[in-house]
C-alpha cells in the first residue's frame, strides 16, 4: 500500500493522506471519498504510512497538473493566504491526450494574412522584445495590436504559443475579428460568457495542440497551455483583473510571476498604464495614431444631471448624423433615494448602502448583496413623506432621451442590459452599422471597444470617482476619462464635454498622462505603492461585537510585529454588507515578506487577508 499527501480541489483544508495500492505519478488528479461524498484531489507527494487510518482513492483521471502549474499555485496560496485546494481550483487541468502530429507545427506562411508594421511601430517592437517583462505605453489607436500580433507572428514561427489577456467586460467580438483576419482557426477565445458547449470544444483544440492563439480573461493564464512563448496583458491597468473573492489573485502580477517560471517574456500594453507598471518595467512610449482629428475638451462645471448643454450638444451631433456617447458610473436609475420630509436614505436591510431604484423592474435592488424589493409608496421611515432620487443612473438617463426625444435612437450599455457575449456582439454591431444615436453606458464604454463614429463624448459623475477613499482615486478618475475621450474622434473631430468641478486637476493631463504618472510618483511616494506594499485584513459576522473583538485581537498582535505600520483600523466604509458587520485593518510595509510574516503570526479564523487591495469600502 502507497501514501499520498492530496489536496482536495476547491477545499479550503490543508492536504490530507489518502493510501492506494497503486503507485500514483506526482500531481495526478484522483477521486477520493471525503465526508460521504467523491471528491477531486491533486496528488502532492508520497508520504509514509501515517499512525492512524486512512481511506483510499476511488479511481485515477487521466487529467494532471504541470509542475509550472504547481509552482504558480502554490505561489498564489502563500501570497495570496488561501488554501493550495483554493488556489488548484481556479486551474483548467492537462488532459493524457496524444497531439495530433501534423498538428504540430504552423509555420507563418499557413497565416490568414501578415501584419506589416510602420517604421515607428517595428522600431517600438524590436525595443520590448530586449525585456523579459515590459510596458508599451501607447496611445489609443496607436497600434498596440498591431505590436501585439507582429510578436505573434514571430513566436508562432518558433512553434509556440501565445496567450492573450484581456479585461472581462472588454472581450470584445470585434478582438476576436481582428485575431481571427490574421491568424485564423488557431484562435481560441477564453471567457466566462462561453457555453459548456463552447469551453468544451476550446479545450479540445487547447489539448490537441490545434489552438496556436489563446485570447482570454484572467481565467485564460490557468489553462493547461504547453509550449508558451508569450502573453500579453492587453489593458494591464484594469482592475478586473484582480479577483474579488478567494484566492484575490491579480491576473497581471501572476502572468508577470508565470513569465518567469516558463522563462518567456511578459508584455503589458495600455494607454493609461497603472503606475506600478510605470516605475517597475522598462517602457516604450507609442504616442500618436492612425487618427490624425483633434478632440476639443469642454467642461460644464455641473452636479450629475442631463443639462440643456448636454442636450443641445447630443441633438446637433445626432442632426449631422453622427454618434454620441454618454458615460455615467452607476445603473439603474438611480443611486439614491431619500425622504422629502425626514431626510431618510432608503438603505438595504442587510447592507449599510442605498437602494437603486429599476423603474423597468419596478423594484429597488441592492447592488452588493442583490437584495430587491417592490418600490416602496412611502418613505418606511417617516410613513408620510415620498422618496426623491438621486446620483443618475445609466437606465434614468435613457429613459430620459427617449421620453422627450422619441426619435432618437438610444442603447443602454451595462451590466443590466449586456448579460450575454451575444448581447454584446449585437450591441456593438448595431452600433457600428449607425442604428443607434446615443449609447450610454457605465465603465464598459472604456473597454477597448472601437467606435468608429463617435464625434461627441459626454462624461458624468466623474468627480465621484475623483473623491472616492483611495489612494488611487486620480489615477481611477484621469484614466478612466482618457480612456472614455478615447472611444471618440476615431474618423472625424469630436467634441469631449466633461462634467465636473474639477477642470484645474483633469485638464493639465488630457493629452500627457506621462506628466500625470511623473507628479503621482511624488504623491505616492513613503507611503503607498508602488513604493510601499499593502494588505487589507477583513472580519465580517452576523454579530457586530464578534467582528469587533476578531480585529482587536489580531490588531493587538499586529503591534508587536516588527517592520510593519499600521495605516489604519476599524468599521469599513460599507460596515455592513449582506447581513454582516465588517470591520479591518490596513497594514503596509516595505517588503511583502515583512507583511506576510506579520499576518501569519497574527491571523485568526475570521481573518480574511486581501494582498494589494484595490477595494477599500
Amino acid at each position: 500500500m502507497h501514501y499520498y499527501e492530496i489536496s482536495i480541489l476547491g477545499s479550503l483544508l490543508e492536504p490530507l493522506t489518502y493510501s492506494s495500492s497503486e503507485k500514483l505519478s506526482k500531481l495526478q488528479i484522483i477521486n477520493i471519498p471525503f465526508r460521504s461524498k467523491e471528491k477531486e484531489g491533486v496528488v502532492l507527494d508520497e508520504v509514509s504510512k501515517p499512525d492512524f487510518d486512512t481511506s483510499e482513492l476511488i479511481s485515477l483521471k487521466s487529467s494532471f497538473f504541470s509542475e509550472q502549474q504547481y509552482k504558480l499555485a502554490k505561489f498564489i496560496s502563500d501570497y495570496y493566504f488561501c488554501s493550495l485546494g483554493e488556489a488548484f481550483s481556479i486551474f483548467v487541468a492537462f488532459e493524457r491526450v496524444q497531439t495530433v502530429e501534423d498538428e504540430k507545427s504552423y509555420p507563418t506562411d499557413s497565416l490568414v494574412s501578415k501584419i506589416v508594421l510602420s517604421k515607428k511601430q517595428n522600431s517600438s517592437l524590436l525595443e520590448l522584445q530586449k525585456y523579459k517583462v515590459s510596458l508599451l505605453f501607447g496611445d489609443t489607436g496607436s497600434g498596440k495590436t498591431e505590436i501585439y500580433m507582429k510578436w505573434f507572428e514571430e513566436i508562432l514561427s518558433d512553434d509556440k504559443r501565445v496567450l492573450m489577456l484581456m479585461p472581462e467586460i472588454s472581450l470584445s467580438p470585434q478582438m476576436q475579428v481582428r485575431l481571427e483576419e490574421h491568424f485564423g482557426e488557431m484562435v481560441v477565445m477564453w471567457h466566462s460568457k462561453l457555453t459548456v458547449v463552447q469551453k468544451r470544444k476550446a479545450l479540445e483544440k487547447i489539448h490537441n495542440g490545434s489552438a496556436r492563439v489563446i485570447a482570454g480573461a484572467r481565467s485564460a493564464l490557468f489553462l493547461p497551455l504547453q509550449d508558451l512563448g508569450l502573453i500579453v496583458v492587453d489593458e494591464e491597468h484594469d482592475d478586473s483583473y484582480k479577483a474579488n473573492s478567494r484566492p484575490r489573485y491579480n491576473a497581471r502580477d501572476m502572468a508577470i510571476y508565470y513569465g518567469k517560471l516558463l522563462d518567456i517574456p511578459v508584455l503589458l500594453g495600455s494607454a493609461t498604464p497603472a503606475l506600478s507598471s510605470y516605475v517597475k518595467f522598462p517602457f516604450v512610449r507609442l504616442k500618436g495614431g492612425h487618427f490624425s482629428q483633434n478632440r476639443r475638451f469642454i467642461y460644464e462645471p455641473h452636479v450629475e444631471e442631463i443639462t440643456p448643454i448636454i442636450e443641445s450638444a447630443v441633438l446637433k451631433t445626432t442632426s449631422k448624423q453622427e454618434q454620441s456617447m454618454l458615460f455615467l458610473p452607476t445603473r439603474a436609475n438611480f443611486k439614491y433615494m431619500i425622504c422629502d420630509r425626514c431626510a431618510y436614505t432608503y438603505t438595504c436591510p442587510y447592507c449599510d448602502v442605498g437602494m437603486s431604484l429599476h423603474k423597468f423592474a419596478r423594484r429597488v435592488k441592492c447592488h452588493y448583496c442583490n437584495f430587491s424589493e417592490p418600490i416602496p409608496e412611502v418613505c418606511p421611515e417617516c410613513k408620510v413623506g415620498n422618496l426623491l432620487s438621486s446620483r443618475l443612473g445609466t437606465a434614468e438617463a435613457v429613459e430620459f432621451f427617449q421620453e422627450k426625444y422619441p426619435d432618437l435612437r438610444v442603447a443602454q450599455f451595462d451590466r443590466d442590459k449586456i448579460t450575454t457575449q451575444k448581447k454584446l456582439k449585437a450591441l456593438l454591431s448595431s452600433f457600428n452599422k449607425g442604428k443607434i444615436d446615443l449609447l450610454i453606458g457605465t465603465q464598459m464604454l472604456s473597454k477597448g471597444h472601437d467606435y468608429h463614429d463617435v464625434t461627441l463624448a459626454v462624461i458624468q459623475g466623474i468627480d465621484n470617482i475623483l473623491q472616492m477613499s483611495d489612494y488611487r482615486a486620480r489615477e481611477k478618475a484621469l484614466s478612466l476619462l482618457i480612456q472614455i475621450a478615447g472611444r471618440s474622434g476615431r474618423k472625424k473631430d469630436a467634441i469631449v464635454l466633461i462634467q465636473s468641478f474639477n477642470q484645474e486637476f483633469f485638464d493639465p493631463y488630457l493629452t500627457k498622462y506621462e506628466e500625470f504618472l511623473e507628479d503621482e510618483k511624488e504623491f505616492r511616494k513613503e507611503m503607498y505603492p508602488p513604493y510601499k506594499k499593502l494588505s487589507k485584513l477583513g472580519f465580517a459576522h452576523v454579530k457586530k461585537d464578534v467582528a469587533n473583538s476578531k480585529m482587536n485581537e489580531v490588531l493587538q498582535k499586529l503591534y508587536a510585529s516588527p517592520n510593519i505600520e499600521i495605516v489604519g483600523h476599524g468599521a469599513s466604509p460599507i460596515e455592513k454588507i449582506a447581513n454582516k458587520f465588517r470591520f479591518q485593518i490596513l497594514i503596509r510595509a516595505d517588503k511583502s515578506t515583512d507583511l506576510i510574516r506579520a499576518i501569519k503570526m497574527s491571523k485568526n479564523q475570521l481573518c480574511e487577508v486581501d494582498m494589494d487591495p484595490i477595494d477599500f469600502i
